[in-house]
């Protein structure tokens, strides 16, 4: 019986002390070792097994970390985590002080380049190479590992366009596996299917005429043909190109067969695959799901009505109406900046658009949101998904600065669901006609409707621009919620154990305000709580702050959200605790302010 390589394998100076023939051995032990683990503690899969060939081999032939290797976007670094001194921690990943699901400087020496987002990596990779050239380390090596979907983006095409006329000690690897988390799109795409399947003639390839030493494609998944080939590229200078095919989920028979279900799959059976079910029945509706539903059914009765997202079908639900009116509904791949402005152009020409970004992701595409859309006024709806804290993706994905960034911007109209009937009714009252862009935020997760499908999907009612709603009355303290996070006080308010007099108001406007009740609030009440899903810094209560200013109101003001750091990975309640927005800080808040 062969003894266990990987448990002897602490970082990568003990890989480098193996013979080559030993590397398949240790490859399915890392593979077998992610499936484990990720089985119990849920995570990202797919991504990490497709790579595990490529990144025993990188390790195994550079100097890690003298030599500095990116992963772009990060899905895939699970084994590069395992081999660089986080076997041990591994079972803490993504868990409320534990490791982050994705590379992070300040974690280790061996995360060259903290990322999350994706096509950051050539870019940060040739900054590099340019930087060790300027101080004389003219031997070091800049290794970028990008997928298929990621280099499509715009930003991964400005890295290679600069990187072509340097002299820069760069490696990038493209690891071509035809998928991001939904099956990759675009010409690009079918330009490389081309290139896999020999069709594509080698005096027109694409990378060597951006003056990159292009090699490949080999089989990402043969250890010693990797291996073999990036000791071959190690000795070569300058900028270098290696295409490799790989298969995301290899070597778990289901994760290759259904590569987007097994992207993140849950909790799931080790050994058959098999992914744990878990009963929706009787749950309320996730909020995607109500956009994906809510778009298609208003599709259907207005023709101009028009769905795009970035590469994120699935996550946004957008797939329903991809499926059932294909013309008109685009995922245009990892491009938020052409998403955006795309809408901006089909919005010009009189059509409805429904834009579909995750909240983080937007911060991408910030420019094209002024200067494409709000310095033109056009009428583009943006649904700003996964809006507030994710959970356990942690800084890179939590979508809290999206009040900040958008309420200083002319035009712009900003609107959050307190539930999931709110967003089907704004989603309604969008196409209904309007001149002014608006941005519709909502949370990843599920509503409070158990029966939503069945008594009020379709069943639309017209929302009023700029209302509020008295939720519950009172006359010493006003509670302003905006969003979904009025869920936790109402519940917190419901469980005071004693009547109190505490107004709770929801405020789902938070540009333009109600300015009506406002006034009314700051002449009636004794102090104001201000609670929102997102930073206290520039938000929702920021907004209540200056109208209280700029009309010379003088009751206090005090806002709870998520503080001026960088919230890390956990649960949401976790998280919402560390914020104090949870149901028991906001509970305990109430009882003392009332004394």
């Amino acid at each position: 019986m062969k003894s266990n390589l990987l448990e002897h394998i602490h970082n990568p100076t003990d890989l480098r002390l193996l013979t080559e023939s030993q590397l398949p051995q240790l490859a399915q032990e890392l593979r077998d070792f992610i499936i484990g683990v990720v089985a119990v503690k849920e995570g990202h899969l797919g991504a990490s097994l497709g790579v595990v060939e490529l990144t025993v081999a990188l390790h195994y032939v550079f100097n890690t970390p003298e030599d500095l290797l990116i992963w772009d976007v990060g899905h895939q670094a699970y084994g590069h985590k395992i081999l660089t001194e986080r076997r041990e921690l591994f079972d803490t990943n993504r868990q409320l002080g534990g490791i982050s699901g994705f590379p992070k400087r300040s974690e280790s020496i061996y995360d060259a380049f903290g990322v999350g987002h994706s096509s950051t990596s050539i870019s940060a990779a040739l900054g590099m190479a340019i930087a060790s050239n300027l101080k004389g380390e003219f031997d070091k090596q800049h290794i970028a590992v990008i997928g298929d979907a990621s280099i499509a983006s715009g930003m991964a095409f400005e890295g290679l366009n600069h990187a072509g006329v340097t002299d820069a000690n760069l490696l990038v690897i493209l690891n071509d596996n035809a998928i991001g988390i939904d099956p990759s799109v675009g010409a690009l795409k079918n330009y490389l299917t081309a290139v896999k399947t020999g069709k594509n003639h080698r005096q027109n390839n694409m990378i060597k005429s951006l003056n990159f030493d292009y090699s490949g494609p080999i089989d990402g998944n043969d250890i010693f043909a990797v291996v073999n080939e990036l000791k071959r590229l190690q000795k070569i200078k300058g900028p270098k190109f290696l295409h490799i095919i790989t298969t995301k989920g290899k070597g778990l028979k289901q994760a290759e067969e259904d590569q987007v279900k097994y992207h993140a799959p849950g909790k799931f059976n080790a050994l058959s695959g098999e992914i744990y079910s878990k009963s929706e029945e009787n749950l309320p509706p996730k909020y995607q799901d109500v956009f994906g539903l809510t778009i298609l059914d208003l599709a259907r009765k207005n023709k101009k009505i028009i769905g795009i997202t970035p590469a994120m079908p699935s996550g946004s639900s957008l797939k329903f109406m991809m499926e059932a009116l294909p013309e008109r509904a685009f995922d245009v791949g990892i491009a938020e900046q052409h998403a955006v402005t795309l809408a901006a152009g089909m919005a010009t020409q009189g059509m409805i658009v429904y834009c579909n970004i995750y909240s983080t992701f937007l911060q991408r595409a910030y420019d094209q949101v002024i200067h494409d859309v709000a310095l033109q006024n056009l009428p583009v709806i943006f649904c700003l998904d996964r809006a507030g804290l994710v959970g356990e993706d942690g800084a890179t994905h939590h979508g809290v600065f999206d009040l900040a960034y958008l309420r200083c911007i002319p035009n712009m109209v900003i609107y959050s669901p307190l539930n999931e009937i709110d967003l089907q009714n704004i989603l309604y009252t969008a196409q209904l006609g309007i001149n002014f862009p608006i941005a519709i935020r909502y949370p990843r997760g599920r509503g409070v409707t158990q029966n939503w499908k069945k008594d009020y999907f379709g069943k639309y009612k017209k929302i009023e621009l700029g209302k509020s709603n008295c939720l519950q009355k009172g006359s010493t303290i006003a509670i302003l919620s905006n969003g979904v996070i009025g869920k936790n006080v109402t519940t917190a308010l419901n469980n005071l154990g004693e009547p109190i007099d505490i107004a709770h108001y929801d405020f789902p406007f938070v540009k333009p305000l109600d300015e009506k009740t406002l006034h009314e609030i700051f002449k009636t009440f004794k102090k104001i709580i201000t609670i929102e899903d997102g930073t206290v810094i520039g938000g929702f209560g920021a907004a209540i702050l200056d109208f209280g200013s700029q009309n010379n109101y003088a009751i206090p003001v005090e806002k709870l959200g998520v503080p001026d750091v960088f919230v890390e990975h956990g649960t949401v309640d976790q998280l919402q605790q560390i914020c104090k927005i949870d149901v028991s800080s906001l509970r305990s808040l109430f009882l003392a302010s009332i004394k």
